[in-house]
């Protein structure tokens, strides 16, 4: 049994069109190449043939592991998240209380993080201090340099 994820719309058609990708440019590619190969002779003594293989072999299983995780993803409803509280695919802006620097970031689900994006996993430690608290409340939380003092400044939707 495979494991449900959540994904935005748009995590989930980037899979879409990853799949539509490989298997309909991929897929035929390796096909002619492995046919350019069988046609030079002796496929015991072909290299060409044996990478092309195995590049195959490679494809499909990547093809099955997108095809599965696609038949188990779920996207996310955004109209029924509160507002109010930080939840997943909330954009909170935060004061870092010791630095008094500012941040903003969108939590999403893991497979869909990027910090230079400013989105972070909901399981990354700053996510799960967040994840509940309203604005104007403060957090400590625990990550791997240390300790951080936050402030809730605005909780938005994407």
């Amino acid at each position: 049994m495979t494991q449900i994820s959540y994904y935005t719309e748009e995590g989930l058609q980037k899979l879409k069109d990853e799949l539509d990708y490989l298997v309909n440019v991929e897929r035929p590619m390796i096909s002619q190449q492995i046919a350019e190969a069988r046609d030079k002779g002796d496929l015991s003594e072909n290299a060409e043939y044996d990478a092309a293989k195995n590049a195959q072999g490679m494809l499909e299983m990547k093809i099955s592991r997108l095809q599965e995780v696609i038949s188990s993803a779920r996207v996310i409803d955004e109209s029924r998240l509160d507002n109010s509280k930080v939840f997943i695919l909330s954009t909170v802006s935060v004061k870092n209380l010791k630095t008094n620097a500012e941040m903003k970031y969108t939590l999403v689900p893991e497979n869909e993080a990027d910090i230079k994006s400013g989105k972070i996993s909901v399981s990354s430690p700053i996510a799960k201090g967040l994840l509940g608290k309203t604005v104007g409340e403060k957090v400590d939380i625990q990550v791997p340099a240390g300790k951080i003092s936050l402030e809730i400044l605005r909780i938005e939707r994407l």
